[in-house]
């Protein structure tokens, strides 16, 4: 037959603990422990429900008697989250902390298990609301998702079909036109110039200008490695240089003797200051505001309207998928013109300060040499 009862048990430090024992039949049957107390009272109470547990033929489960303890935030298990990604560069570890800085106002607090894909939704609106674009909303849950990946959230929140994003027209690059490039092109500094020039000239991103070192630098065959480290693909690859500008790059380097390997080679500072550089030069130029990154659109259309094939394409630009290089970075230009680059290239290496240079009668830049 079912027995509870209550045993007293002396402690190292004095006084007495109060066991609760239980069997779920006669004598023949092991005794079960059902939680210790400090006071008979406490024990008494947990004798009273195991005995309305086995009277009602059930086997009492003291599991369900433990206290709560609370899942850890969204913050918290984002920055376990964040520790945890040994596998990326410092600037996508910049990225999420970028994204999560839009996610965790709203619900960082949240215990991580808690959220629901209503919750996922009411992100989105905030955002929205906030008058956040759809390529950064998008950003955020996709950041978002990854975080109740690694805590194991099944099904995960994020990922809910029923999580809308914001209705927004896809936006279309426009390559800049060559008038535009010179245009800008003039107005900037010798030092961003050279990068303008070398960007349009090669195609790069804008990050392997940044990361290229002069130790990355083979004068013998006029070209410099984007290390695995800096390229996109985490492929390495050579990018040559035109033989102009070659000759402009090394004129700019120190004497060989003089030279530090880790030295950035293109002196452009960070990406972010040629970017601002040449937005500033475009609103001054009275041309369509565009980025660096255009230059490579740009370049690609350029190679593909004279005739280069997508795999030649993507080995020169480091393109992996050849379908994301004729269906986003190939355009039809409204110019197929190369730029003036020894006009250009002359200002660089008198380092000739910027100014406004007059314009002739069609819109064209007049020479100034």
């Amino acid at each position: 037959m079912a027995s509870t009862w209550i045993t007293r048990r002396p402690r190292k430090n004095g006084g007495f603990s109060f066991r609760v024992m239980y069997r779920l039949g006669g004598h023949e049957t092991a005794p079960r422990y059902a939680g210790a107390f400090s006071t008979k009272r406490e024990a008494t109470t947990r004798k009273a429900w195991v005995a309305g547990e086995l009277a009602a033929m059930r086997v009492p489960d003291i599991s369900i008697l433990a206290e709560h303890v609370a899942a850890p935030t969204l913050r918290e298990k984002a920055a376990e989250w964040q520790a945890s990604r040994k596998d990326v560069r410092e600037s996508t570890r910049i990225h999420h902390r970028t994204v999560l800085g839009r996610v965790l106002p709203t619900l960082g607090a949240r215990p991580y298990d808690t959220i629901t894909a209503d919750d996922v939704q009411d992100l989105v609106n905030t955002l929205e609301a906030k008058g956040k674009a759809r390529a950064s909303i998008r950003k955020s849950v996709t950041v978002l998702a990854m975080v109740l990946d690694y805590a194991r959230v099944r099904p995960n929140p994020a990922r809910d079909p029923n999580v809308k994003l914001p209705n927004e027209e896809p936006e279309i690059v426009q390559p800049p036109h060559a008038d535009h490039v010179e245009a800008v092109a003039w107005l900037l500094p010798a030092d961003y110039l050279l990068g303008l020039l070398v960007l349009d000239a090669t195609g790069a991103r804008i990050g392997e200008l940044e990361g290229a070192r002069i130790g990355d630098f083979d004068e013998l065959e006029k070209r410099w490695l984007v290390r695995p480290e800096i390229s996109k693909t985490r492929r390495a690859r050579w990018v040559e240089l035109p033989a102009d500008l070659f000759e402009v790059v090394v004129a700019r380097l120190p004497a060989r003797e003089d030279r530090d390997p880790e030295a950035p080679l293109f002196p452009i500072r960070s990406t972010d200051r040629l970017r601002m550089a040449i937005g500033r030069a475009c609103r001054d130029a009275g041309v369509p505001s565009w980025s660096p990154h255009d230059l490579r659109h740009r370049r690609i259309s350029l190679l593909h309207h004279q005739g280069v094939s997508w795999a030649e394409i993507g080995a020169h630009v480091g393109q992996r998928n050849l379908s994301v290089t004729a269906d986003t970075y190939t355009h039809v230009l409204m110019d197929y013109r190369e730029l003036d680059r020894a006009k250009l290239l002359e200002r660089v290496r008198v380092g000739q300060t910027p100014g406004q240079t007059p314009w002739v009668e069609n819109g064209s830049l007049a020479a100034t040499f």
